[in-house]
């Protein structure tokens, strides 16, 4: 199975339709906010794709969840856009939610910085930004799981 992670995408959602197109074989895809309508717009788009989405802090009017969980047969998923657990200080907040809830995948954006963490037995993946990145190349996250475990990696655009 395979997850595509996308956050921070602020109004170009024409770069969500080129990764999800680039990432055919894509299962899942989480939108992890700022701006929701961005995925809403493409989701027609893609109807074989299950989409998750939560809502980030420049999503005012949208009535997506902070956060959510999504349980798989190898994998449980929690994801959130960041920014209620001050992201931009760390990832102990973050890591302790995704403890409470027995999640072994975190998916989180708002930095516009990606990256993949392992604390814990909990993989801590930041995505990035496909439109507005922070910190090298514009990207996004892809995590491959099936019985021989689970395998993160930070793609670019």
């Amino acid at each position: 199975m395979r997850l595509v992670a996308i956050s921070d995408t602020h109004g170009r959602s024409s770069i969500i339709g080129r990764i999800l197109s680039r990432e055919a074989e894509a299962d899942e895809v989480f939108f992890l906010g700022d701006v929701v309508s961005d995925i809403y717009d493409i989701m027609p788009r893609f109807p074989n794709k299950n989409f998750h989405i939560v809502r980030g802090n420049c999503d005012y009017f949208s009535d997506s969840p902070l956060f959510d969980i999504v349980e798989y047969k190898y994998a449980t998923v929690y994801f959130t856009h960041g920014h209620k657990f001050s992201v931009k200080s760390g990832t102990n907040g973050i890591l302790e939610a995704a403890k409470g809830v027995g999640a072994n995948i975190v998916f989180y954006g708002h930095t516009h910085i990606p990256s993949i963490e392992y604390k814990d037995g909990i993989y801590l993946i930041n995505s990035g930004s496909p439109a507005m990145p922070r910190n090298g190349s514009p990207c996004y996250a892809v995590v491959d799981i099936n019985e021989s475990g689970i395998l993160p990696t930070i793609k670019c655009v």
